[in-house]
């Protein structure tokens, strides 16, 4: 019988402390120290996985003599997630998935195992019985004969099962509910996630599975557990949307086999998650009356340029503070933007509401949609509408000078694609721009004085 004591673990980083402490030493947080009962494994049961052939002790090797081979990958049926995991699943990857509940985790996961029909899939779920799982593959509407279903919470009792069926690819549903016999503590304390983890990941590496791993979000919106599970996976794919939209987004945190600025986007429907090829197409709302306050702005995300509608609307402030309210862009950064307006335009914000809204639910963070923000605050001010037929591109700086941004050939070829007549960007985008025979007008500006003359 191995000795049973206690520790107390930080929730927000996994730093273990033999007593309460009230501030975590490793990430500054506050109050974040829970008492677990800690076992040590014994020899015995030390290694809950172990392949069936015997590896040798891997020893030091000379970088130049490491033999490299092109990554094996599973190129999946759904383009929008072989876009976020970099071309495809890799083999031998450890793939955390994270959203809110509700928005949609197990639907599409059990909905893409069902899709990949030339793969033994074995889909683990620790939360919802074989009867719930099977009435949502119904409604679903797809089957696949290489589907496999378990619904267990005991780590060592899913290696079993894996060992016999040998799949491959495991979906664990979701790793808060898992737990190993080795901890004496309940599922969902930082020591089970980081032990289960630990455990899914050596059988990932050691088999060659690739292995994804659904997660919770605490209410701050962080992935539930120790930050290490975050180091421990190869992928981190957060699964965000509104719930009043029916879209939604799988964006990219950390790929050790791709780009982390990727971005995918889903509709939900009554027959699963449908992706989105042409994401633009649905930012935009398509209106016969032109209406102040609305602005196009040509944004990237990843590789993938489409255009989102700003929406803007300035009232006189009736109390005493003005409100500023925004919905997907940067408090502080539309501060910025309205600090600049009354100092080089003299536009008096500072007795007026303001109020801003990304349509279609998107949360932005290039800098290219400043423009397009500052000419849906200036149209809302001044009440004259900005032309449907024009969109922007263009950072905006402190001393009002419209700066240049990124792969502007792109976003104007993609507004060109959707019928805009006129595209303004920066003077300074034109010096690295390539001749194409574009049949849109591209007008170079330089400050926002240019930019209101022009417009207004």
């Amino acid at each position: 019988m191995s000795k049973i004591k206690s520790s107390f673990f930080c929730q927000q980083c996994g730093y273990e402390s033999a007593k309460w402490l009230g501030k975590c030493p490793a990430c500054q947080q506050w109050n974040t120290f829970v008492e677990e009962i800690k076992q040590t494994a014994t020899k015995q049961n030390a290694t809950p996985w172990q392949s069936d052939h015997k590896s040798s002790k891997p020893g030091v090797t000379r970088l130049q003599d490491i033999s490299v081979t092109k990554e094996n990958r599973i190129i999946t049926p759904d383009t929008e997630l072989n876009r976020v995991l970099g071309g495809g699943i890799v083999a031998g990857s450890i793939v955390l998935v994270a959203g809110e509940p509700g928005i949609g985790k197990s639907t599409l996961f059990l909905q893409i195992g069902l899709q990949l029909q030339q793969i033994r899939v074995l889909y683990v779920s620790g939360e919802e019985s074989e009867q719930q799982i099977r009435m949502r593959a119904e409604r679903l509407a797809f089957s696949s004969e290489e589907f496999y279903l378990l619904t267990e919470t005991n780590t060592q009792q899913i290696f079993q099962e894996i060992k016999k069926l040998k799949p491959d690819l495991v979906i664990i549903d979701s790793i808060q509910t898992l737990h190993t016999s080795h901890i004496e503590s309940s599922p969902g304390s930082v020591s089970q996630i980081r032990e289960c983890a630990a455990e899914l990941q050596r059988f990932a590496k050691e088999s060659n599975t690739p292995v994804f791993l659904i997660g919770h979000i605490t209410k701050d919106g962080a992935i539930a557990g120790p930050k290490i599970l975050e180091h421990m996976v190869d992928t981190v794919l957060q699964f965000e949307g509104d719930r009043h939209y029916a879209y939604r987004i799988l964006r990219t945190l950390k790929n050790r086999f791709g780009s982390t600025a990727e971005l995918g986007i889903y509709e939900m429907s009554s027959s699963g998650m449908k992706g989105v090829l042409n994401p633009s197409d649905i930012l935009l709302s398509h209106k016969e009356e032109q209406l102040s306050g609305i602005a196009i702005a040509a944004t990237i995300e990843g590789m993938r340029p489409f255009l989102i509608e700003v929406q803007a609307l300035v009232t006189p402030s009736v109390y005493g503070t003005p409100q500023r309210t925004v919905s997907g862009f940067d408090l502080r950064r539309l501060q910025l933007l309205l600090a600049v307006l009354e100092k080089r335009g003299g536009f008096q914000f500072g007795t007026k509401d303001v109020f801003l809204n990304i349509a279609g639910g998107l949360k932005v963070e290039d800098p290219a949609i400043d423009l397009s923000v500052l000419c849906a605050l200036l149209s809302s001010y001044t009440d004259i509408p900005v032309p449907h037929t024009i969109c922007f591109a263009g950072e905006v700086g402190l001393s009002g000078e419209i700066r240049s941004v990124n792969r502007i050939e792109q976003r104007i070829a993609e507004a060109e694609k959707l019928g805009f007549e006129k595209i303004l960007i920066s003077r300074y985008n034109q010096k690295g721009m390539a001749k194409t025979g574009s049949h849109i007008e591209v007008v170079p500006v330089s400050r926002v004085e240019d930019v209101y003359r022009l417009l207004f």
